[in-house]
């Protein structure tokens, strides 16, 4: 049973396999000649299906076909071949060029956001160094302030300790002065920051919560793993599918040719001899095709028949009388 439907199995598969390579191949075809798209995709239907037909006729007609026939013949199915390989090469191509062209546009976006948020980053760098400098300076004018000791000696030759309230006035201006901007540049690092922040994650979003993503993700790892980009990637994945698809339907189309041309042999099942002695003597016996009676009546029909020849062959007394009165 499964030898039998070997041979269909094998159409389908051709049936399915040229079916879809003539799709790809038409569409295809008419995008690389977009400006009469309909006319491509007639003409390339017509010769996806005439080569199929040539492929089947090559094989049953080999032998009656010309020289000269069989060697155009040859030359046609293989130049449509590579056709129909370029016509699936241009409807991979321009499938994954879409790709790209949105991967392109999500790749400079994301260049904007690195480019912003360098900026960004330059200027906290900036604010930081400010602020360090300006807290260095409120640390030396707290210790100023501290320190603000004037020592001298007097008449009677003591040792007098006294502030300058002067002095100390001015470094306690300075000194709010310099923590008011330390509040400043504070408020203004952390604006930064939370611009940053924003970037990053409206970035990770851009990157991660696309379509695209999923769709350049593994071609993203093979080029990691080959070391190449992803359009050698792509490119190579191309040629392997049209190197395989038409030539796979053409072998296809002979080999179920040739499955229903020489039909698969059955063997017969042979009953072992030990089975045939264990059946009953009524199963080994052959039956008479007739019933008992009706042999007889025909062997009854038979002698009559006989009879009556043998009858009709012997002279009668009759007979003799007259002829030997003629004597």
């Amino acid at each position: 049973m499964e030898r039998k439907l070997l041979p269909y199995l094998v159409a389908i598969a051709a049936f399915s396999v040229s079916a879809s390579a003539a799709f790809y191949s038409v569409t295809g075809l008419s995008k690389m000649f977009a400006g009469a798209a309909l006319q491509v995709m007639i003409m390339a239907s017509s010769l996806e299906l005439a080569k199929l037909v040539i492929a089947s006729v090559l094989y049953q007609y080999w032998e009656r076909l010309g020289v000269l026939l069989k060697t155009y013949l040859i030359s046609a199915v293989f130049i449509l071949m590579l056709i129909t390989s370029g016509g699936i090469y241009g409807y991979l191509s321009a499938a994954y060029s879409e790709t790209s062209i949105k991967l392109d546009v999500i790749t400079k976006e994301v260049s904007v956001y690195d480019l912003t948020r360098s900026r960004y980053q330059s200027q906290l760098d900036d604010l930081i160094e400010e602020k360090n400098l300006l807290s260095y300076s409120i640390s030396e004018l707290s210790k100023g302030l501290s320190n603000n000791i004037t020592q001298y000696t007097d008449s009677r030759g003591n040792i007098v300790t006294s502030s300058s309230s002067a002095n100390r006035k001015a470094l306690e201006r300075q000194l709010e002065d310099a923590k008011r901007q330390r509040d400043v540049l504070t408020a203004r690092e952390t604006i930064l920051n939370d611009s940053i922040s924003k970037i990053d994650i409206a970035k990770l979003q851009k990157e991660t919560n696309s379509d695209i993503a999923s769709e350049i993700g593994p071609l993203k790892y093979i080029a990691t793993l080959t070391g190449k980009t992803i359009d050698e990637v792509v490119n190579w994945f191309i040629i392997a599918l049209m190197l395989v698809f038409d030539p796979l339907a053409v072998a296809l189309v002979i080999t179920a040719n040739i499955l229903f041309h020489k039909p698969i042999q059955i063997i017969p099942e042979i009953t072992p001899i030990t089975e045939q002695i264990q059946q009953p003597i009524e199963k080994l016996v052959p039956e008479y095709p007739t019933a008992p009676e009706q042999l007889i009546q025909q062997e009854i029909v038979e002698d009559k028949r006989e009879a009556s020849a043998i009858i009709k062959t012997s002279p009668t007394p009759n007979k003799v009388k007259r002829i030997s009165s003629y004597g």
